[in-house]
Formats: C-alpha cells, structure tokens, sequence
C-alpha cells in the first residue's frame, strides 16, 4: 500500500513528508510503547501511535521506519518535525482512536507485523 492510500483510509493529515507519499508500506504495528517497537526487524512498516514525542521519533528512526500515524487527534510538534525532515519520514495525523485505524488499514489490506 502506498503512503497516499495509507492516509486516504485514515484520512489523516500529512504534517511532513509530503514528496514521500508514493513509498510503499507493507506492514503495521500499533504500539503506544517503544520498547516494543525496538524489537521489530521490518521493512516497509508503518508504525500506528498515540504517543507523540520525541521519542517517538527517535525510536522510529532508530528502527528504520520511514511512516509514523498518530491517532486520537494528536498533534505532532515542530522539534518532532525537525528531526522527521532529517530523517526523510512521513508523519501523519488522524482523527481515529488505535484501534479504528488500525482496523481500517487492515480491512484495506495492510498486513500486522505478527
């Protein structure tokens, strides 16, 4: 699943990584705890959030993972933003709780992690 199609079933708002959309996406994993998400080896992931901090981020960074959603409205912040830019990642905001984004990327074909 491309990026693009990613936001359009949440349809979420794309706060950074615009010229990034066409990257494909194969897998999800929906964690509010990083530890969690460290322990992932997996291309192509989009990782489904509520925790939004710079942690996340940097988490994200260090597992090589190019998308990040976060859901229940939450807002992604400019230093968020600032490293996600270095870092070529897709960071997009949506409405949803966890659990309704999650089943909306799945019922559209996104793949779980496990």
């Amino acid at each position: 699943m491309r990026i693009s199609e990613l936001q359009a079933v949440l349809e979420g708002n794309v706060v950074c990584g615009e010229q990034f959309l066409t990257k494909e996406v194969r897998w999800g994993f929906a964690s509010d705890l990083m530890s969690d998400v460290l322990t992932l080896d997996t291309d192509q992931l989009v990782l489904i959030t509520g925790l939004n901090n710079l942690q996340t981020i940097r988490t994200a960074e260090m597992a090589d993972i190019e998308c990040v959603v976060f859901v229940r409205n939450k807002k992604v912040l400019p230093p968020m933003i600032a490293i996600a830019k270095e870092h070529e990642m897709v960071l997009i905001e949506c409405r949803f709780s966890l659990f309704g984004a999650v089943t909306r990327l799945h019922e559209a074909g996104l793949k779980p992690v496990y």
